[in-house]
């Protein structure tokens, strides 16, 4: 499996081989020997989520609070999407980047958000299905946002669909907003969490 960072300090993009025949095709998008390889702990896994998003679903800016924070691992079982993190760790020299990676299942490709990170997606085709391996499980209390068209932001979104979004995700609040307000995870918080994570598991 290939393994790389993106410029966004934890979040990472794996690629597994890919075997098609006259059946279809096998692949396996998470393998615990690469991710440790690459991340250098395991990834505990506290919940599975999956969502199926109409052609032009917008999901997110979601991030949890620091600690505990969630991770997750996605991968994208059906359709197509692209993907976006977004380091909202106030102190981090990522601090406000954003980096986008195409998905779908022909590809296998799925994508790691350490914690700490915003997330979000858009669903470029209907039916298109994501699946989250998640560290932790769902607390709504310490579950956050931030508006996915923020303009400070500048989200890349894919031109000519349409924006559709829940409530809950068009009420959020700018990043300089989350950040006055104190909602955003620090840098130092974060940092402190992995370095716990590595040497929990050496």
């Amino acid at each position: 499996m290939k393994a790389y960072e993106l410029g966004i300090p934890g979040a990472w993009v794996f690629e597994p081989p890919v075997f098609p025949d006259n059946r279809g095709q096998f692949a396996a998008p998470f393998q615990v020997a690469a991710f440790r390889e690459a991340l250098g702990f395991d990834l505990v896994l506290g919940q599975v989520n999956q969502s199926i998003s109409a052609r032009g679903v917008i999901r997110g800016v979601h991030f949890s609070d620091v600690p505990p924070g969630q991770a997750k691992y996605v991968s994208c079982a059906r359709g197509s999407l692209v993907d976006v993190i977004v380091d909202i760790r106030v102190g981090s020299p990522a601090f406000g980047v954003v980096e986008t990676v195409e998905m779908d299942p022909t590809s296998g490709r799925s994508v790691y958000l350490a914690e700490g990170l915003g997330h979000a997606f858009v669903a470029l085709e209907d039916d298109t299905t994501m699946t989250y391996l998640c560290s932790t499980g769902y607390n709504p209390g310490s579950e956050h946002g931030i508006s996915p068209l923020d303009p400070e932001l500048g989200i890349p979104w894919p031109k000519g669909l349409p924006q559709v979004l829940s409530e809950k995700d068009t009420q959020a609040p700018t990043l300089a907003k989350a950040r006055e307000t104190g909602l955003l995870p620090s840098w130092d918080a974060c940092q402190e969490l992995y370095r716990s994570q590595r040497e929990g598991q050496r």
